[in-house]
């Protein structure tokens, strides 16, 4: 039973929250469709497939952190609060998630077992933590041209890259 606890947590430890989820799939179109221009969190939503009303707390928390910045009035909405280039996926995981070490701490009452290698859960979670804060935004957008991710045009219809 101690084994698979331990397993058990490992699984948790570097499985990305929904909510992580969908921040970085809020800032992604944002970037990717957004082209500098405020985007309201309703059409983010609907093209994304995410419930605009815990969008809107998400992105609350992402203004926080300064990953986006709000325009108020007509034709507003979020835009990018730096450029693409210089926002890595750990901001926006951080952003939403808290700093690294809280989410690769053990799980409470999950004491270290001789023959397990538990020294591995950490070490992968800082590998995985690494990853996203190498990868930027401005990257995923390119990968996901290449990928060719539908883009929305100008008038709000889709085209295929």
């Amino acid at each position: 039973m101690a084994a698979a606890s331990g397993v058990a947590h490992a699984a948790r430890a570097m499985r990305v929250s929904l909510q992580a989820q969908y921040a970085i799939c809020g800032v992604f179109d944002l970037a990717y469709n957004g082209r500098g221009e405020p985007v309201q969190v309703r059409v983010i939503g609907e093209r994304q497939r995410i419930p605009t009303r815990y969008l809107e707390q998400i992105f609350q928390r992402l203004r926080r952190a300064r990953v986006v910045t709000g325009k108020r009035g007509p034709g507003g909405g979020y835009v990018l609060a730096r450029a693409a280039s210089a926002i890595t996926l750990r901001d926006v995981v951080e952003a939403v998630e808290g700093p690294a070490p809280d989410w690769i701490a053990r799980a409470p009452g999950d004491a270290p077992a001789p023959h397990r290698p538990d020294f591995l859960w950490p070490l992968l979670a800082e590998r995985f933590a690494a990853a996203l804060a190498e990868t930027t935004v401005d990257a995923l957008c390119r990968d996901a041209a290449r990928a060719a991710v539908a883009r929305d045009d100008a008038d709000g219809g889709m085209y295929y890259i």
